[in-house]
């Protein structure tokens, strides 16, 4: 039988472990990153970030019935190189003006150990939806100083960008390929319990 424990504001417990309290809980958009990392010429790490999304975390009663949703505006990749963001958003890779934006709907949540859980979902770039398992680390949560609640997740994947259609390389001379397949993507959440 599942316990459930309110602690006064704060994280409750459930079956042993710490979670939010039940509710919805939107993403605060400038305390919250999405960021991603790829490889370029087979050795450096090259990181970029999404500037604009939306998303909610539906917490229910029993974590593992929770679900998750995240809407990204395709045009607002920011890897600190116009040029390069440039080619990013044109039909080689994101097509942004075809495709704008990025989703991920969950499809089902399972607790890990401890403080980790893996969110399974439906992940789609470029027109292409597969899925994916985010790992997914929950932080705790506190007041903040307007009398809300503020719920904190770190959560990660790696995808192999060629599975949702995004083919574009060039051949190195020296054997290998410009820029890597494999993709890490990072999410650093800050949300906000909403209230009636």
């Amino acid at each position: 039988m599942s316990e459930a424990v309110a602690t006064g504001g704060a994280s409750r417990t459930w079956n042993g472990v710490q979670f939010p309290n039940a509710g919805t809980w939107v993403l605060d958009p400038t305390h919250t990153t999405v960021e991603f990392e790829a490889r370029h010429l087979m050795v450096a790490k090259v990181k970029g970030r999404f500037g604009e999304f939306e998303g909610a975390l539906q917490i229910a009663d029993d974590p593992t019935q929770s679900s998750a949703g995240v809407t990204i505006k395709a045009a607002s990749i920011d890897t600190r190189t116009q040029e390069r963001d440039d080619h990013l958003r044109s039909p080689d890779f994101l097509e942004v003006d075809t495709y704008p934006e990025l989703t991920f709907t969950s499809t089902g949540v399972e607790h890990d150990d401890g403080d980790d859980w893996k969110i399974d979902g439906d992940l789609t770039i470029h027109g292409v939806t597969r899925p994916v398992t985010l790992k997914m680390e929950y932080n705790g949560q506190t007041g903040d100083p307007w009398g809300g609640q503020r719920a904190f997740f770190s959560a990660e994947t790696k995808i192999n960008r060629e599975d949702w259609g995004l083919t574009w390389n060039a051949a190195l001379e020296t054997g290998g390929w410009m820029v890597g397949k494999d993709l890490k993507i990072s999410i650093e959440i800050e949300s906000v319990l909403q209230t009636d």
